[in-house]
């Protein structure tokens, strides 16, 4: 099965395809799903000495994990003080050392393992609003004297119109430490660096029901792996396998393009090839690639069916930026599934005492999903308490559940865009 169309599959490192799963097997680990999260863990577990199968429905990296922006942040979905006025002071300062181990570990398993994608430093955070720049001020100065985070300063407005071909921004805040790649590549090569301690990663062997018993089995169409330990990492494609969690989650699309080569022009458009993201609710987000296109990613949508042209689809916002690439062409344009949660924070948990999951990143999902494989991994060999604490921060169901959570989203997302439109 190919890959979706889309830039990051058309510059894909080679990598021919894997088998799929034919008949019985056993493993200390089985996974579900070979994205950031499952390929993490399963790497993690077989530096440990365990024995791993991941089952794939698709292909490695199929999903968010192959589609996404490409953008590495530092931290959590959101911002520190409002994590602290939610959790208290101490639960906000582990989820911070938490973010900021998660874009060391993305890093350091790219340079360990020798993965080629295109991993370049900073990410910038464009103020929409003047309020929004106020802000992005504050949040520094906030950072700076309560964390200690020097890697963040503030850019004030015509710093940005240097940085950045567009006046649509009021301010930024610029983070080194955050960074952009290729996410597919960095996916493909999780999945390389895991084969080579001896994980088995099966593709085309979509998962059709586990049974919960010690071991467990974990069936697909034509075969079935049994093992001690399973792992749920679907992320937003974790479809009907298990209702007990779906309610937690809201699958969404999003939508991203890449323009044709732009030459000299690129860095015109984005002078320190950081890649950026605003402040809406409904965001912008884009950054350069490796060969010099523009990458954007953005757009409002409200229907769970797909725009008839995406392309055009994502143009739209990305022109309200950059209006000087109108006549420009858009060489790929695709979507994907992100899960995001209620309070856009990651929910992991057990379904038994040798179940666990990991999931809805909430658009943070390159540093935390494969920051939850290596928490995965420690609590199944035994050392669960990072796993469980994060487990234990409190993620409600969306209003409605599984059948009305959509146009529930729908409602909240139409006002917030209109809040976005305020001056």
């Amino acid at each position: 099965m190919a890959y979706p169309s889309s830039y990051y599959a058309a510059t894909a490192n080679d990598t021919p395809p894997l088998v799929s799963l034919s008949g019985d097997e056993t493993a200390d680990v089985c996974i579900v799903g070979a994205g950031y999260t499952g390929l993490s863990a399963a790497l993690h577990l077989a530096e440990r000495g365990y024995s791993v199968v991941v089952l794939e429905a698709e292909r490695v990296g199929w999903g968010a994990s192959g589609r996404n922006g490409g953008q590495l942040g530092a931290s959590q979905r959101k911002d520190q003080r409002s994590l602290e006025e939610a959790l208290g002071k101490e639960w906000a300062r582990r989820l911070w050392d938490l973010g900021l181990e998660s874009n060391a570990l993305v890093k350091d398993l790219i340079a360990r393992h020798e993965i080629d994608c295109d991993l370049k430093p900073g990410l910038l955070q464009a103020g929409w609003k003047r309020s929004c720049a106020t802000w992005l001020r504050s949040e520094v100065d906030y950072l700076n004297t309560h964390y200690g985070y020097d890697a963040v300063r503030y850019v004030p407005r015509a710093e940005m119109h240097e940085m950045l071909a567009t006046d649509r921004y009021h301010g930024g805040l610029l983070d080194s430490n955050g960074a952009h790649l290729h996410p597919l590549n960095y996916a493909l090569g999780l999945a390389r660096a895991a084969r080579e301690k001896g994980v088995r990663i099966y593709e085309e062997s979509r998962v059709l029901d586990i049974t919960h018993t010690d071991p467990a089995d974990v069936k697909t169409a034509v075969g079935k792996v049994r093992a001690r330990h399973v792992v749920l990492a679907c992320n937003a494609y974790l479809g009907k396998l298990e209702p007990r969690v779906a309610g937690y989650m809201m699958p969404i699309n999003n939508f991203v393009a890449t323009t044709e080569p732009l030459g000299n022009e690129a860095r015109r458009l984005i002078r320190d090839d950081v890649c950026v993201q605003d402040t809406k609710f409904v965001i912008d987000y884009y950054r350069l690639t490796a060969d010099g296109r523009l990458l954007f990613g953005g757009g409002e949508s409200y229907s769970p069916s797909l725009p008839a042209d995406l392309a055009a689809f994502v143009e739209k916002p990305m022109l309200r930026v950059f209006p000087q690439l109108e006549g420009k062409r858009i060489d790929y344009a695709w979507s994907g599934a992100v899960a995001i949660t209620l309070k856009r924070m990651p929910h992991f948990g057990r379904l038994a005492p040798n179940v666990v999951f990991a999931h809805g990143y909430s658009g943070q999902g390159i540093n935390i999903a494969t920051l939850g494989g290596k928490l995965i991994a420690e609590a199944i060999a035994g050392q669960a308490e990072r796993f469980d604490w994060m487990a234990n921060l409190k993620t409600p169901k969306f209003p409605g559940g599984t059948w009305l959570r959509y146009p529930a989203l729908v409602a909240g997302m139409i006002f917030y865009a209109m809040k976005d439109r305020l001056p």
